[in-house]
Order: C-alpha cells, then sequence, then structure tokens
C-alpha cells in the first residue's frame, strides 16, 4: 500500500515510518497516488490534513488526538480514528467498561511525557465514556514518563485496578498494521477506536 504518513519524523512518526516499510508498504510524499494517509501530527494540523486527503478520495488513519473526529463525520471516504493503537490500552478499556458494570465508583489516572499536548488524553476521555461517562480524569505531565493509565475501581471492601503502560511508541505501530489491513472494509465516515476492528 503507497502511504502518505504525516508526521513523519515526529515522536511516533519515527519510529512508524520504518514498521511501515519493514511491513511491505511504501511511504509516498503526497495524496497524488496515496493508497491511504496516517496522520501521527498535532490538533491544530489534523482536521486541515484529513479533509484534503478525503477531498482527494484518499482514505486515513488517524492517531493525532486533541480533535474532534465529529467534524468530519461525513466524509466521503473511510476516516479510522483511534485515540491510542497500543493492543493493551484497547484490552484495558475493554476490561474497565466491563468492571465499570459491576463496582460502585471509579476514577481514571493518566500519565504521560511533559511535551503531550493534550489533558486529558484521547484514551482516558474514551475510556471515560466507554465506563458511562462521569468518570473522574486526573492528568500528570511530567518527564521521564511515555504513556500510562490507570482505572481505579472501589467497592465495598476491596479496589480493583487497571493499568496499562507503553513503555516504547513501537507498542502503536500493531494496531496502525492492523487498521491499514481493515481500512478497505470500513464504511465512509468516521470509525473510533481500536476496539471496532479487532
Amino acid at each position: 500500500m503507497k502511504i502518505l504518513l504525516n508526521g513523519r519524523h515526529g515522536k511516533v512518526g519515527s519510529v512508524l515510518a520504518p514498521a511501515l516499510q519493514a511491513a511491505g508498504h511504501t511511504l509516498v510524499e503526497s495524496l497524488d497516488g496515496a493508497d491511504a494517509m496516517v496522520d501521527f501530527t498535532r490538533p491544530e494540523a489534523v482536521v486541515e490534513n484529513v479533509r484534503e486527503a478525503v477531498a482527494a478520495g484518499v482514505p486515513c488513519v488517524v492517531g493525532t488526538t486533541g480533535w474532534d473526529p465529529a467534524t468530519v463525520r461525513d466524509a466521503s471516504v473511510a476516516v479510522f480514528y483511534a485515540p491510542n493503537f497500543a493492543i493493551g490500552a484497547v484490552l484495558m478499556m475493554r476490561f474497565a467498561e466491563e468492571a465499570a458494570r459491576h463496582l460502585q465508583r471509579a476514577e481514571i489516572i493518566e500519565l504521560h511525557h511533559a511535551a503531550k499536548r493534550d489533558a486529558p488524553s484521547g484514551t482516558a476521555k474514551l475510556t471515560a465514556e466507554r465506563m458511562g461517562g462521569g468518570v473522574p480524569i486526573h492528568s500528570v505531565r511530567l518527564p521521564g514518563l511515555m504513556a500510562h493509565q490507570e482505572v481505579l475501581l472501589g467497592g465495598v471492601g476491596e479496589l480493583l485496578t487497571i493499568r496499562h503502560d507503553a513503555t516504547s511508541r513501537e507498542a502503536y505501530a500493531p494496531g496502525v498494521l492492523l487498521a491499514l489491513e481493515k481500512l478497505p472494509g470500513l464504511p465512509p465516515g468516521v470509525t473510533v477506536g481500536l476496539d471496532a476492528i479487532l
């Protein structure tokens, strides 16, 4: 597949580019002739990038967080957005959703590197939504962190902690490759969350 990778030289893109090539994909420099666009840029750039790809008839895989995917919900091609491409993070959200049905209260603590632009993270917001909404989220931004999330669920006399740690950005590559594999079969418009294609 020919892929335009927006954010190729960024923190995620610099890890993702060799993973895409190792999987047999070819990286291209423009939308002309691209089979898909992958975006790991910034919240202020992603909407325009997606709109340009949609106008060119190029389906998209988006990992940039801090934007509203509803702004492109009427896209004429598939736009796949996931706030987190780590398979373990998706499983964490599934487990938290199930646990929330059985325990009385929950809170989310998400911890990221100091340069992360959005707070709370897209993963934390999606986790809270899947748990029924209204779950308090605490955001931590510090040097020395990568991407971590804990879901704490309390009941009478017990505490359940569900935690996911991404220790390297390489954790996102398998999810992006899966999204690209499933992209041709997705309907036009926005599909949200890796859970939808697992």
